[in-house]
């Protein structure tokens, strides 16, 4: 499941990235695409405003399915926003619609699907990962933030090897 993990986080970074070029995130020193995955970074990092975080929740494995078992992966994307300073944040939730807009692009956009990856060796694999349109949860309110849940479905096929 790590590769579909992965080609799905290089897949939407890259995307985002397309969609919104200026939304970058300092971390480390290092400027990059503002996503995140909360299992691959210091606990410090996800306190970022404007940054999509990417949590994997729900896994599961269908081994009925053959020749290979169907793994079903969920990923909450989580992101918040406090608005622009010069505007004493009362464009926060102009600035939370901006990400849902992107997110939307990003993963509702044809193809819904990439070619997985093994990025520990930078290897192409023999299939695809796929997923599900993006869900929104309502906007909640923390302090001074204005933030969102979103879920999408990842689906791959284990490939020899694979865990």
């Amino acid at each position: 499941m790590q590769n579909a993990k992965d080609t799905f986080y290089i897949t939407l970074r890259d995307r985002i990235a397309a969609v919104n070029p200026a939304r970058t995130v300092a971390v480390r020193g290092q400027s990059r695409p503002a996503v995140l995955v909360e299992e691959n970074e210091f606990s410090s990092s996800f306190d970022h405003d404007d940054t999509f975080v990417l949590r994997w929740t729900n896994t599961g494995i269908d081994a009925q399915q053959s020749p290979l078992p169907l793994a079903a992966l969920r990923c909450e994307i989580r992101y918040a926003t406090g608005g622009n300073s010069g505007n004493g944040g009362m464009d926060r939730g102009r600035l939370l619609s901006a990400m849902d807009s992107e997110l939307t692009a990003a993963l509702n956009a044809a193809p819904q699907h990439a070619a997985k990856m093994n990025y520990a060796n930078q290897a192409p694999m023999q299939t695809n990962i796929f997923w599900s349109d993006v869900t929104f949860a309502p906007s909640q309110t923390s302090g001074a933030r204005l933030g969102r849940i979103a879920t999408v479905d990842v689906f791959s096929y284990q490939e020899a090897g694979e865990r």
